[in-house]
């Protein structure tokens, strides 16, 4: 029996009898954790352990939002602050040889303190391009306003989550970055024209293309479909993050819960599923809305199935590290450089 095309959350930082059944009759094909199932190393590696073994698999994807700056689920007192995306564009601006170094620095850390959690994969880099009357929910998240200098960085981020045995997830495909409101609360509407959007957002995405993962954007391109946000667009997902950007590795939705989409968690399960994404993912951790995700999904199967075994396949185990050395070559990078981490 193949696993679910679902990434589910769990409520808390222990999982109760109900959650337990849930993922024994469901199988969803992964997990993602958020700070309420965080209290210390020890306990999240018992979690992981659990969910892993509830699963039945032998590999699992345990997913997690570790970018560093305002979006980190892991901090202290048992890990370590990391700076946010805008940081490594700031040295690039200024070195970029030494701009790519510090975001490979950060990853490969990053990827450490996860690798030994049990965690696999982290919902990083961005390739979001912001402008300057967006909406402040990408902000300094973003690597900067270039293509070719965000794709660059980008790059760096993924090879320093790899060598840790870390495999990415790009998002937020085809572009967050123009969105004048968040998604998380109301649904964008972007007007920039199909050309524009060619020239900027979706060419920050084109030279990522070949990685295993990405996380598609709650963000309306009237443009091209006026109606839908491209989780939801055939076209958007056919003609631009298929086509246009030319990804072929599994696409999972952002969260199907966030009031950016219309309708019940089931409709919007439904219309995501029959845009052509291969996986819905469901973060809160609400054991009901899980439920009505569940039912909505299908096994994996065909070319969803394909991308899922391929992506995991991707992931190597990780390379020697001399973390005192790698996080002390990071802190004097941007001290040196006049800036200050968040």
């Amino acid at each position: 029996m193949q696993p679910r095309a679902f990434i589910t959350g769990v409520s808390g930082t222990e999982l109760n009898a109900e959650e337990r059944a849930f993922i024994r009759s469901e199988l969803p094909w992964g997990f993602i954790l958020f700070k309420r199932n965080i209290e210390n190393p020890k306990q999240v590696m018992l979690l992981v352990e659990e969910l892993k073994q509830l699963a039945g698999r032998s590999e699992v994807p345990i997913l997690i939002d570790q970018e560093g700056g305002r979006v980190q689920r892991l901090g202290p007192p048992h890990w370590p602050v990391y700076p946010p995306g805008a940081l490594f564009g700031a040295l690039y601006d200024s070195d970029p040889a030494r701009g790519l170094k510090a975001a490979h620095l950060s990853a490969r850390l990053i990827a450490a303190d996860l690798f030994e959690l049990g965690i696999t994969v982290d919902c990083l880099p961005l390739a979001d391009l912001p402008v300057a009357d967006a909406d402040a929910v990408i902000g300094d998240r973003a690597y900067g306003a270039e293509p070719e200098k965000v794709a660059r960085i980008a790059r760096s981020v993924v090879e320093g989550l790899g060598q840790g045995g870390i495999l990415p997830v790009l998002k937020h495909i085809p572009g967050h970055g123009r969105a004048t409101a968040d998604s998380h609360l109301r649904l964008p509407n972007v007007k920039t024209s199909e050309s524009e959007l060619k020239r900027t957002d979706f060419a920050a995405f084109q030279p990522l293309a070949d990685l295993p993962m990405a996380m598609t954007a709650h963000v309306v391109f009237s443009a091209i479909d006026p109606v839908h946000p491209a989780t939801t667009s055939a076209t958007i997902i056919h003609q631009v993050i298929r086509g246009v950007i030319g990804f072929q590795g599994l696409l999972m939705s952002d969260d199907v819960s966030m009031n950016a989409l219309s309708g019940s968690i089931s409709e919007r399960t439904r219309a995501i599923l029959a845009a052509g994404c291969d996986m819905v993912l469901h973060c809160n951790g609400k054991l009901a809305e899980m439920r009505e995700v569940a039912v909505e999904t299908p096994e994996l199967s065909g070319k969803a199935l394909q991308r899922a075994r391929q992506a995991m396949a991707s992931r190597r185990g990780p390379q020697p590290l001399d973390r005192g050395a790698a996080r002390a070559e990071l802190e004097v990078m941007i001290k040196q450089a006049g800036i200050t981490s968040a």
